[in-house]
């Protein structure tokens, strides 16, 4: 007796076979059942010739079964179960990633195999769908209406075998062996085949492994594969390690053109122009006989009035290339002019009077002074490594002083006035990071205490503060040359507490109060014309703020409204001139000094209402958030802060 197969009750597991018609329970229809060949036998016979009529009438009787339900007494199978119910999928989840190892066993093997790639006298056989799945520029060569659809060898030029044959292998395994030998060659290839995902990772082998010996050959072999992050990166390393690299062979063998855009970016790490006009000078001597003619183009890159007076004497002026070249002569004599006629700078303005500006220079961070929870004035000083990420205590500052006036000029440090627990100060001292001294320079003409310091070109402004009796609104400038301050013209209002920043060679002076209202309004300085004018104020109003400018925008934070600390954060485009509002501190902030360093803002120190802070925060401008950071370890709030710029290293 042949078995009998019905349909399972809903949730109940079939016994059917594959290719077996299903049995409708309660059925009173003889019908017999089939394997996958025909018939199935009954016990002790051997399988007879299947019977495909059998098999066609029975299937048939079957078909009008299911679609005559109307006439039928069978129970309606939509009543059983749902339709989604009778849906099921099987995944096998490894077929896909067996399936590729499979194929590449059998390329080895020769079989299947239908397009012949020929580079010179080598050939690697491969099959047209599976360099078509993987390989772009075959997937658009194989489904075009290019001749090549019907030939069975294929001619490739522009890569070499090895190359091809690695890039082949990489279209069935998925992966590819960089090597520093085969690195440029495979980057070409994979380039010509449109393998986006394998130059990428070519770029990234090379980018960690720039150095000053090969950074400008990568850039040129980065630059003709139109491969742009790699530029940047060597960019970046170029300008970080100008001064070692300029005295390599590679930039001994640039063009000029090459050399005038290398000497020409803001974005070079020298400690002085002294270093580019060097490394200008090293490049012309290597083939003096061809390149002094062209020394004239060189120097107009080269910022001469930014060059010490004695240097420009000494070295520059007495140069025998310079002195050769009429056009390298008056380039000197702008250099002097700026210096001997400081009253005309405005009319003297050129890109050459702009220093260069590079934000990712990591800096030191030095704390001065400020105040003790007890309110006391400190003469301490302490220095932030952002490399290490530890606060060092240093030489103190020879005076007390709290709400102190900080900048930096030239690489020195100065301290500016202040409070000493009794008096407002008008002396100030500067520190030499190199000697690790303080020493004294003329003090100011007037006494302030918590003022604004900022520094254009080689001039340091000091602009209103407060003198025991009032706040103020006259500004001082220092000359260091000279060694002496001048009285300029004075700001729209009188601001103690304000913030002060430097941004396109304009001094900004934001909030600040004048002991009746505290402000939000901005107003900034024409250091060319010598005019104050106002510009967009801030959303909040603050004072006792931190402000400071990077990636041409400006920053402020925290401070105190009048009626509540603050830790919000707004930042000017003077672009759309708008203040927009960034994420917040982690907490409240008055008396907070906030400054740029490594591309990052750092807001340190401060009150929060109850007591002073010690605490720093770092702000990412690229995730828009906060994150603490390594507190003081000698003070507590309060304290004048500024950044000196490492000194670039001349070897790597």
């Amino acid at each position: 007796m042949a078995q009998r197969f019905s349909v399972p009750e809903q949730g109940e597991a079939s016994s059917n076979l594959p290719g077996q018609p299903l049995r409708p329970r309660g059925s009173n229809d003889s019908l017999e059942m089939f394997d996958g060949d025909g018939m199935m036998p009954t016990a002790g016979e051997s399988s007879p010739e299947p019977d495909h009529s059998y098999a066609q009438r029975a299937q048939a009787s079957l078909f009008a079964y299911a679609t005559n339900s109307a006439s039928s007494s069978a129970p309606n199978m939509s009543l059983l179960c749902d339709e989604d119910d009778e849906v099921q999928y099987f995944e096998e989840a490894s077929l896909a990633s067996d399936a590729f190892p499979k194929f590449e066993e059998i390329r080895r093997l020769g079989k299947l195999c239908d397009v012949t790639l020929v580079v010179d006298d080598h050939r690697f056989s491969a099959h047209r769908v599976v360099l078509a799945a993987t390989v772009p520029y075959f997937r658009a060569m194989f489904t075009s209406a290019m001749v090549e659809v019907q030939q069975n060898e294929i001619n490739m030029h522009g890569i070499e075998p090895d190359t091809l044959e690695q890039l082949v292998n990489f279209a069935y395994s998925g992966k590819v062996r960089i090597t520093i030998s085969n690195v440029q060659s495979l980057m070409v290839g994979a380039s010509f085949l449109q393998l986006e995902n394998i130059v990428q990772a070519c770029c990234q082998y090379l980018q960690s492994r720039l150095q000053g010996s090969n950074v400008l050959a990568v850039r040129q072999f980065a630059s003709a594969l139109g491969c742009l992050s790699l530029v940047r990166a060597a960019d970046q390393f170029l300008q970080k390690h100008f001064v070692a690299i300029s005295r390599t062979d590679d930039f001994f063998a640039l063009p000029l053109e090459d050399v005038i855009a290398i000497i020409s970016r803001d974005e070079l790490h020298v400690s002085s122009e002294e270093q580019v006009f060097e490394a200008a000078m090293r490049w012309i001597r290597h083939d003096a006989a061809e390149r002094k003619g062209r020394a004239a183009d060189l120097l107009a890159c080269i910022r001469l009035p930014l060059l010490k007076p004695q240097y420009i004497t000494d070295c520059v002026a007495s140069n025998e290339i310079v002195r050769g070249c009429l056009r390298c002569r008056d380039l000197v004599d702008e250099a002097k002019d700026y210096h001997l006629m400081p009253e005309r700078r405005a009319l003297l303005q050129t890109f050459r009077t702009k220093p260069r500006c590079c934000n990712d220079i990591p800096g030191i961070v030095y704390a001065v002074g400020g105040l003790t929870n007890d309110g006391n004035s400190l003469s301490t000083v302490e220095m932030y490594d952002p490399m290490i990420g530890r606060w060092t205590s240093i030489e103190p500052m020879t005076t007390l002083r709290s709400r102190v006036g900080v900048a930096v000029m030239n690489g020195l440090l100065y301290a500016i006035g202040g409070f000493n627990g009794h008096e407002r100060l008008r002396t100030v001292e500067v520190f030499n990071p190199e000697t690790r001294t303080w020493k004294e320079v003329t003090p100011l003409n007037n006494k302030r205490s918590a003022l604004g310091a900022a520094v254009v070109g080689d001039r340091l402004y000091v602009c209103g503060g407060y003198d025991g009796i009032t706040s103020l609104s006259t500004v001082e400038c220092y000359d260091a040359i000279h060694n002496r301050w001048s009285l300029m013209n004075g700001m729209n209002k009188q601001r103690s507490a304000a913030g002060i920043a430097v941004l396109d060679g304009y001094i900004y002076v934001m909030g600040g109060h004048d002991g009746m209202s505290i402000f939000n309004s901005v107003e900034r300085y024409d250091t060319e014309t010598g005019r104050w004018e106002l510009v967009k104020a801030m959303q909040h109003r603050r004072c006792r703020l931190g402000s400071t400018a990077i990636n041409g925008k400006l920053y402020a934070c925290g401070g105190y409204d009048g009626s509540q600390f603050l830790r919000s954060v707004e930042c000017y485009d003077p672009v759309t001139d708008e203040w927009t509002q960034l994420s917040q501190m982690n907490v409240k902030r008055s008396r907070v000094s906030l400054v740029a360093n490594c591309s990052k803002l750092y807001a340190i120190g401060g009150y929060d209402g109850i007591s002073n802070l010690s605490s720093m925060e770092v702000y990412s401008i690229e995730e828009d958030s906060w994150q603490f950071s390594a507190s003081m370890m000698a003070h507590e709030g309060g304290v004048g802060i500024g950044v000196v710029p490492t000194i670039p290293k001349t070897d790597i």
